[in-house]
């Protein structure tokens, strides 16, 4: 990916927007979700569920939040240390 100096705010535009359809779209929004998906592999549990209340869907939620945020803890721990 090039880097730009800007000598302006103005000249940030030019190189951020796309136009619909054009291929430099689709393989940003690509880099993005895989970008996304290896520094936070998030998992959520397949199909639709229903929940009795706003506050059971809410509860649940934040149970796979923090499971999420255990697992993602527990992989850091098990990394090995840099020997610094």
């Amino acid at each position: 990916m090039p880097v730009y100096k800007y000598r302006s705010i103005e000249e940030m535009d030019a190189h951020t927007w796309r136009t619909p359809g054009d291929p430099a779209l689709y393989r940003a929004i690509a880099f993005t979700w895989e970008l996304a998906r290896r520094t936070n592999p998030r998992r959520f549990p397949p199909g639709v569920h229903k929940y009795r209340s706003i506050e059971a869907m809410n509860e649940a939620d934040e149970r796979r939040l923090d499971e999420h945020i255990r697992a993602r803890r527990q992989n850091r721990s098990d990394a090995p240390r840099d020997p610094q």
